[in-house]
């Protein structure tokens, strides 16, 4: 295995704000990506879907977890939220760990985490750099009310069960403002990360 360890980036950001995409624009940096929500829908047709029918049987269809019928379970119920987040974490924690082993092998000098939930969970305490992901609160109402069956009511919900933006960005190294358009956030994600290899560069010195 090789002997660098790779910079651990955690990224983050309150639903609309444009984490995704900015997590794209890390990738077309050719920096490798950990997607937890991807890895979460791969176990919910996978590992995840025998623990998670125990408790729950109503929710599983053909197989696999139906993720609109396991929301609709869990967004009021904090119990079934707490016994479902029990199954899945370690899951995904257990898959991080995998991928950080695969690109500390192929000599990467960083990784990003893509993790919704960074705080809330508490798992800033495992990553070396913070980014969230922002935007006007404007700009993130009209996002989030353009996706399919989304209701003001929901999204009131969604984002009561997040740390509220302006605490985030209190707490982040960097911030990416994505309310000025793709190419804008493009230029911010390369001058993070000139900052952060040229900060690398000189550790490589010492």
């Amino acid at each position: 295995m090789s002997e660098i360890r790779p910079l651990r980036i955690g990224l983050t950001g309150s639903i609309g704000m444009g984490k995704s995409t900015t997590a794209q624009l890390f990738r077309d940096e050719g920096i490798a990506v950990f997607d937890s929500d991807a890895i979460v829908h791969e176990l919910y047709q996978g590992a995840a879907v025998e623990p998670i029918a125990k408790s729950f049987p109503q929710v599983v269809e053909n197989g696999v977890i139906n993720r609109a019928k396991l929301a609709d379970v869990v967004l009021k119920n904090p119990q079934a939220l707490k016994k479902v987040e029990e199954i899945v974490h370690p899951l995904v924690w257990s898959e991080r760990d995998k991928f950080f082993k695969t690109y500390q092998e192929k000599g990467a000098h960083i990784v990003v985490y893509d993790i919704p939930l960074l705080f809330e969970k508490g798992v800033d305490s495992s990553v070396d750099i913070i980014i969230v992901a922002s935007a006007t609160s404007e700009a993130q109402k009209t996002r989030v009310l353009a996706r399919p069956g989304m209701t003001v009511e929901k999204f009131e919900v969604l984002k009561s069960k997040q740390m509220s933006d302006v605490e985030k960005r209190a707490r982040a190294d960097f911030i990416v403002d994505t309310s000025f358009g793709l190419e804008s956030a493009r230029q911010q994600v390369r001058d993070i990360l000139d900052k952060l290899t040229q900060s690398l560069s000189k550790q490589d010195k010492k």
